[in-house]
């Protein structure tokens, strides 16, 4: 037996089932059912096309949840399947899911109690779509089968006709791994997911997954009377916040007069409180700026600050200066 589930066999699981079967508290999707999917580590359920119309279906651990009342069934497969792909029709294409199933006669039709790797067969169509699935499943692939495909024409092209479906679970409280659709909600206030770039936490409150650190992405800033953008459009002045740190870039221009060379902060322009360093007014961050030094060198480096009320102060070696260019970041912690 290479199909194994735990609590699914009204008699008869064996010691081994449940050692191999995923069981414990699972990642929830509501009160009393659990998100379905693979459970992560090596390459579970891979696919591979081992003739022209076979798949075999790699080792691997799952969760296929039920109705409600039936609950969530932990499922192994300890041994690969191997699965035949029914011929293409004349005239049109399909595509078939495979997926991991479960069978429970007290909860179905079926009159079985079993666990399965098997091939849900789609509709023939021009414009086909994978097959609704039946309850109790996990879709794993989706194959594509062409019109007039069969073993003797050279079969299904297995480099372009699989199509990943694998979507992961974890333990509770776990970070459930990147795979199968991104548009699913959380369960529960502070679950995290992963992106395949970063993290994502769940907000109940908005009822959206939101980057973790929190993450502003960049915001254009407005320029106050007596300062403009350096060159246009060009070097817009901006800023963001990535969980307690702060980044700031662009280029501004003073139009009233030039920047100050005495260390006083910049006259009539202040940072939105929620970019100040710390909360004490006397706390500052030092950053470095870009700026015009002379008329014969113009770009040079220099000492800035953002002080805790949200100024921004440059330290120059002479008052010739009436741009300044960002490219810095600080903590607000």
């Amino acid at each position: 037996m290479t199909v194994r589930a735990a609590w699914l066999l009204p008699l008869g699981q064996t010691r081994q089932d449940t050692r191999t079967a995923p069981v414990g508290t699972m990642a929830p999707e509501d009160e009393m059912t659990s998100r379905a999917g693979v459970i992560a580590g090596g390459q579970p359920f891979a696919a591979v096309g081992v003739s022209a119309m076979q798949v075999q279906i790699g080792v691997g651990r799952a969760v296929v949840q039920g109705t409600a009342a039936q609950g969530a069934y932990p499922v192994a497969v300890t041994a690969p399947e191997t699965l035949t792909v029914a011929d293409g029709d004349a005239q049109y294409g399909r595509i078939d899911t495979v997926v991991l199933r479960i069978l429970d006669g007290l909860y179905d039709t079926s009159e079985q109690t079993l666990a399965t790797v098997e091939i849900i067969q789609g509709d023939r169509s021009d414009t086909p779509t994978p097959p609704t699935l039946p309850p109790a499943c996990l879709a794993l692939w989706d194959i594509t089968v062409p019109a007039g495909t069969s073993a003797g024409v050279g079969g299904i092209n297995w480099a372009s006709a699989l199509t990943d479906r694998r979507r992961y679970t974890a333990a509770y409280g776990g970070i459930i791994p990147r795979g199968g659709p991104a548009s699913y909600p959380g369960a529960y206030d502070g679950q995290y997911r992963d992106t395949g770039t970063g993290l994502e936490r769940w907000s109940a409150a908005a009822s959206a997954w939101q980057p973790y650190p929190a993450d502003t992405g960049w915001i254009d800033l407005p320029l106050p009377t007596g300062y403009q953008r350096f060159s246009s459009n060009a070097y817009p002045f901006q800023i963001r916040k990535c969980g307690t740190q702060v980044h700031l870039r662009g280029r501004i221009l003073r139009t009233a007069g030039l920047i100050p060379a005495d260390g006083q902060p910049l006259p009539g322009l202040t940072l939105p409180q929620t970019y100040w360093p710390t909360q004490s007014p006397t706390s500052y961050a030092e950053v470095s700026f870009g700026c015009e030094v002379s008329a014969t060198s113009p770009a040079g480096t220099v000492r800035g600050e953002i002080s805790g009320r949200g100024k921004i102060t440059a330290a120059f070696q002479r008052a010739t200066s009436s741009w300044l260019a960002f490219g810095c970041s600080w903590w607000t912690d």
